[in-house]
């Protein structure tokens, strides 16, 4: 499926890839580094399937969605946020450990009983709480549903929600045979309290999720707490409550994106009302971009490709941080990082140690706050979908390669909760400069001869480590 993109809009994304020598020094507060002797809090919202256009600012919309507009008028918008490999269970345990998917082999989306992210690499709720830290989920966990890998058993003190997607049920809508062998169940704190889920129930997710998570803010105002609040929505099948139902005019999934919007606004207004905003580093984005076989359920991206891709369409998501006195209200910033920096970044900045295990994230706060003579850490990020390495970005953002690899493209998308269909298609070593071309559109490689070997050095570097049967 071709990005639906105008030219004006094409524009505008070229203009801000170039932008970096203005944009990211903008956002660190002068003067600033990280803060000295506090413990931050935490607090991560992490959606399902979104699409980088789905919230203002980064699309405008029939529907509005003045929380989130607001979170990024408080904080720093980054355009250029990566995920390793666009499917659940791998983005959710990429973001926890800060280890690439080839490293945990923790691959596509697991279903239930699937055993997960393994023990053995640590994840920020067990470093956080072994610190001190109170920790929660309140949402879709997807790394694990086996005996000792579940949330409350990998450090989280509180919990509830899913443990794997929504659509993992009896009214599956294209192998509801397969799925409906699983009951859809609810957990809260280890115990099932909804042995099988329904429609009604699913209607309850967002809301549940979000008056969780602002009681567990009044609770532990006075003491340190990492919050994760990965939500079931708008992952399929779309389900929304009373209060926001027919509220967008423009169907379901505006209702939804309504309704997540509220909750991101409960969320920071409760880290106000409870005199806790000022040291609280929150940040918002999405596990993928949209499943666009779901047609009008599904979110939007100006990029080439969706979900289950390595294109930008699936790997790019937008992000908002909001980290009073340390980013500067308001800011834009196009410098490139990727859920697995995350974690080394946060633990950094709240004076924790990292795991003994190898992670593959790296302490990226000087580069992501603006400091002008920072660079990136990683000479690359790698990209995947499921057990294939498919292609590297430069740690610069400025240039991203694909191997040849095959990936599914949309011919037909479906409607009010029906899959469409895709047909497979082939792409050859290719080069893309993104800032100039964005949406991966011009193949390069003959152009810049030697950024082509510098990143091909790059990849064969990274499929001999982790790779060494893909030819």
């Amino acid at each position: 499926m071709k990005p639906t993109i105008s030219r004006r809009e094409l524009l505008k994304l070229a203009a801000l890839s170039a932008s970096s020598t203005i944009l990211p020094s903008g956002c660190m507060n002068a003067g600033q580094s990280t803060r000295q002797g506090t413990r931050p809090n935490i607090v991560i919202i992490f959606l399902d399937d979104s699409g980088w256009s789905d919230f203002e600012p980064f699309g405008r919309h029939a529907y509005k969605t003045p929380n989130v507009e607001q979170l990024a008028g408080e904080g720093c918008r980054f355009t250029n946020f990566y995920v390793p490999q666009a499917i659940c269970s791998a983005s959710r345990a990429a973001l926890l450990s800060g280890c690439y998917p080839c490293r945990t082999k923790v691959f596509g989306a697991h279903g239930p009983k699937d055993a997960g992210l393994n023990p053995k690499y640590a994840i920020m709720s067990e470093v956080f709480a072994a610190d001190g830290y109170r920790t929660a989920i309140f949402g879709k966990w997807h790394i694990g549903d086996q005996d000792g890998r579940r949330p409350w058993d990998r450090g989280f003190h509180e919990s509830c929600g899913l443990l794997y997607s929504n659509d993992m049920w009896e009214h599956h809508p294209e192998n509801p045979e397969y799925w409906g062998k699983y009951p859809l169940q609810y957990f809260e704190n280890g115990l099932v309290k909804i042995p099988r889920v329904t429609q009604e129930d699913q209607s309850h997710l967002t809301t549940w999720y979000t008056e969780k998570a602002v009681d567990f803010i009044r609770r532990n105002k006075d003491n340190p707490f990492f919050l994760y609040v990965p939500h079931s929505m708008p992952h399929v099948p779309l389900f929304v409550s009373e209060k926001f139902a027919g509220k967008s005019g423009v169907g379901l999934y505006g209702d939804v994106m309504m309704e997540l919007d509220w909750s991101v606004g409960q969320i920071n207004q409760s880290l106000k009302n409870n005199g806790i905003e000022n040291h609280t580093f929150i940040v918002l984005t999405s596990d993928n971009g949209p499943w666009t076989s779901y047609g009008n359920h599904s979110g939007r991206t100006p990029f080439r490709q969706a979900k289950g891709t390595s294109f930008d369409g699936g790997v790019r998501s937008a992000c908002w941080i909001k980290y009073p006195g340390m980013l500067r209200p308001g800011t834009v910033s196009d410098r490139i990082f990727c859920t697995v920096d995350l974690f080394p970044t946060l633990a950094t900045i709240s004076g924790i140690p990292l795991p003994k295990n190898e992670i593959d994230g790296r302490n990226v706060w000087e580069w992501i706050s603006g400091n002008p003579s920072a660079v990136n850490p990683h000479d690359y990020y790698p990209f995947s979908t499921g057990s294939v390495f498919e292609g590297i970005i430069s740690g610069d953002g400025r240039w991203k390669l694909h191997l040849p690899h095959a990936y599914r493209t949309l011919v037909e998308p479906g409607r009010d909760g029906s899959a469409g269909k895709y047909r497979q298609e082939k792409i050859g070593l290719s080069l893309f400069d993104m800032r100039h071309d964005p949406l991966e559109t011009t193949d390069v490689k003959d152009q810049y001869p030697e950024v082509l070997a510098r990143l091909l050095a790059f990849a064969e570097h990274h499929r001999k480590q982790f790779y060494p049967r893909q030819i």
